[in-house]
């Protein structure tokens, strides 16, 4: 963590402690990059400093932990403290500590993509699904590419977000989470299981969360085809076999490989596999599966 990169977020930290009645003194850096999560000790309270400009998000984030607390989603829960507020001009909120945990299975992930997508989602404003929120953004600050990849991904794009715009149809709109991975459909260490990250929930197609784990089968290699077929099962569908497959898996695939971009600027380890994502895209890897390595 560099000394330009904390400065900012331990001020913005200490701001929003202060205004709801928490000791940051002791407090922990989890995760500096995009969002910053700092962890409280002493007060068993995750703090989530989002980007600036983000309020309105943070805004549906927090009713979003609410509406799955009253349909007892198991999902991450807020602090019991007044939120989301702002600290220096970034969007704060506060969550209950959850205990260890590890990453959740792919029938995990089925079986709780199944209640999410079952909720009444006419009780809630989400706004529309986005699968290109943020890559011109991320493309933007994907300083390690060269010129030529950066402009492809670029064309990329354009060619996806026209290809969504008339996709073919597929299952009713609900409820989705929008990056349904097993990091965010976590175990917890001694039972129970827990969905996190829900700022990208929204409505949309259910199609775009079982992407997730279909990518991660069919393009990454992260997932066996006995685990696929094991999701399919508890699911009760394969997206594979769906018409607009390859659009979606197209968009999930570029985010994978902006996400990585993005953070190789500030993060010199990452370029490799930034590179190596962007090469596969372009077919100087073979055909898929590939190994993409996690980032983070």
């Amino acid at each position: 963590m560099s000394t330009s990169a904390s400065a900012p977020a331990r001020r913005a930290l200490e701001i929003a402690c202060a205004a709801v009645g928490l000791d940051a003194g002791s407090a922990e850096p989890v995760r500096l990059t995009e969002n910053q999560i700092w962890r409280l000790p002493s007060e068993r309270v995750i703090v989530r400093i989002a980007r600036a400009g983000q309020a309105a998000a943070t805004r549906r984030e927090v009713r979003v932990a609410r509406w799955l607390a009253q349909h007892e989603v198991p999902a991450v829960r807020l602090a019991n403290v007044p939120q989301p507020l702002d600290a220096d001009g970034r969007p704060v909120t506060f969550w209950e500590e959850l205990p260890p945990q590890e990453h959740g299975t792919s029938v995990d992930v089925a079986e709780l993509l199944l209640q999410i997508h079952a909720l009444p989602v006419q009780e809630l404003e989400l706004g529309y699904l986005d699968p290109f929120v943020r890559i011109a953004e991320r493309l933007q600050e994907a300083s390690t590419l060269a010129e030529d990849d950066r402009a492809w991904l670029h064309s990329l794009c354009q060619d996806l977000t026209a290809a969504w715009a008339d996709r073919p149809a597929g299952r009713d709109d609900c409820a989705v989470h929008g990056d349904a991975w097993p990091g965010n459909f976590v175990l917890l260490v001694g039972g129970g299981r827990r969905v996190m990250d829900l700022e990208r929930f929204s409505i949309g197609p259910p199609e775009w969360d079982l992407v997730s784990t279909a990518v991660r089968a069919t393009t990454t290699g992260a997932v066996t085809e006995a685990e696929y077929d094991a999701f399919c099962t508890v699911y009760g569908y394969d997206v594979t076999e769906w018409p607009g497959y390859e659009i979606l898996a197209g968009a999930r695939e570029l985010r994978m490989a902006t996400y990585a971009a993005q953070h190789a600027a500030s993060n010199p380890a990452w370029a490799g596999e930034a590179k190596y994502r962007v090469d596969c895209l372009r077919g100087r890897h073979g055909p898929r599966p590939w190994q993409w390595k996690g980032i983070m």
